[in-house]
């Protein structure tokens, strides 16, 4: 009985390790369009590890990360390639907000993707039990991928 209350208290104190990506093909168009969430405080750890010069304490209470900064690492430790072309995404939107960063790319593609390849290693480095999901939507297909530090790269071949 007492495992049986243990167990759910326990889980309500340890943090959940996830980020959450979108990847939405414009039909008929060469545009990627990526939607991003992440909790911002696990950013800043990951952000000390990817620019150990940069100092996130130097922020005021009321200055947001800089965005260039952000879209650097997000182009880094989140990598798309499209039919062997690796893609750089320009950010369109960004908001920081109840501890989550919540970000909107664009990327420009092929109009015919053949295969798609994702390599996510945000948080890998940090969280042993961390999970990035990338779901991906292209001309009316859906792929779901689950991705994890000891697995960050899959390919989907349309």
């Amino acid at each position: 009985m007492l495992k049986a209350l243990i167990i759910p208290v326990l889980l309500l104190f340890h943090p959940v390790h996830v980020s959450l990506t979108t990847i939405d093909q414009v039909e008929g168009n060469d545009t990627m369009k990526v939607f991003f969430r992440m909790y911002y405080d696990d950013f800043l750890h990951d952000y000390s590890l990817y620019d150990p010069y940069y100092n996130p304490k130097k922020l005021s209470v009321n200055q947001s990360f800089p965005a260039d900064l952000l879209v650097n690492y997000f182009n880094d430790r989140m990598r798309i390639y499209v039919n062997n072309k690796r893609l750089t995404g320009q950010i369109s939107d960004l908001n920081i907000q109840n501890n989550e960063i919540l970000m909107n790319l664009t990327y420009k593609s092929d109009k015919n993707p053949k295969k798609i390849r994702i390599s996510n290693e945000i948080l890998t480095r940090l969280y042993s039990d961390q999970t990035n999901m990338v779901f991906i939507t292209v001309n009316k297909n859906e792929q779901a991928m689950r991705l994890t530090p000891g697995h960050t790269r899959e390919t989907w071949i349309l």
